[in-house]
């Protein structure tokens, strides 16, 4: 992807979205056992942040400045890459640690389970960037008082104070499942991503027409949610075997929509 990146020009996408390997240190099979996904490196942990700083770098660059980065790790490195983000971007240019929390799988007996991802989002021109606020659940309303239309509210010096009736604002904490063994969603590529997390952050940050962007696209998952979305796309990844699967997915959901011609 570095040099696909080179190969692009200054402010060309609107949202970025970047899950690259985690640092792990395992290699996992996709479900016909024959595809494997390396997280593992040489080196140490210098030689991943080696590999992710001029990724970085790029991914500022390809930015319009309305556009924002999302760059999804977990707890092996993603302190590390916040502050190289911080170095990148600048820090008055972060706007949220966000926590997808799953609770999915087995248990630890030495510490407490880890079931969480963390996302950093960060604005390419913080006060400029595109957001969308996105509501989810019901508001508490034990207690309060009813209109004659039966709508809840709260009374306040200034009046009746109402709620959204879409619902509260979300916060930083996501509670989305993880793509479970026999979801229809599958497509037994390993470190999938399920398409409500995706819709989530493609939503709240690019409108319909937008490019989005996903350099480590794997399976596709980014890509088929905003071609859903109606948002263009740009993708690629080193694997051949996930690029057949992006494609295949792409190829079966709605038409494309043309990729607009770039300036300069």
């Amino acid at each position: 992807n570095l040099k696909f990146m080179a190969g692009l020009p200054d402010a060309c996408c609107d949202l970025i979205y970047a899950d690259p390997p985690f640092f792990t240190g395992k290699t996992k099979k996709q479900a016909d056992g024959k595809h494997r996904f390396n997280d593992s490196w040489e080196g140490d942990l210098d030689s991943f942040l080696n590999f992710l700083r001029p990724r970085l770098q790029h991914m500022h660059r390809l930015l319009r400045p309305t556009g924002s980065l999302y760059l999804h790790l977990d707890w092996h490195a993603v302190h590390y890459a916040k502050v190289m983000l911080d170095e990148i971007f600048g820090g008055d240019h972060f706007c949220n640690e966000i926590i997808w929390s799953y609770r999915t799988g087995g248990h630890a007996t030495r510490w407490f389970a880890r079931k969480h991802d963390t996302i950093l989002f960060y604005a390419r021109q913080a006060g400029r960037q595109k957001f969308h606020v996105q509501r989810e659940g019901r508001f508490r309303t034990d207690g309060l008082n009813y209109d004659e239309q039966g709508r809840p509210y709260k009374q306040t010096r200034a009046g009746r104070l109402y709620f959204n009736s879409e619902g509260p604002a979300m916060t930083d904490v996501w509670e989305i499942p993880f793509l479970s063994t026999v979801s229809l969603e599958r497509t037994g590529y390993p470190t999938q991503k399920p398409e409500a997390l995706l819709e989530r952050v493609i939503k709240a940050s690019s409108d319909p027409g937008d490019i989005v962007a996903d350099f480590f696209c794997g399976s596709g998952t980014a890509l088929a949610v905003a071609q859903r979305l109606g948002r263009r796309w740009l993708g690629c990844d080193i694997n051949p075997h996930a690029v057949d699967l992006a494609r295949h997915r792409m190829t079966t959901d709605q038409p494309l929509l043309p990729f607009p011609e770039t300036e300069g």
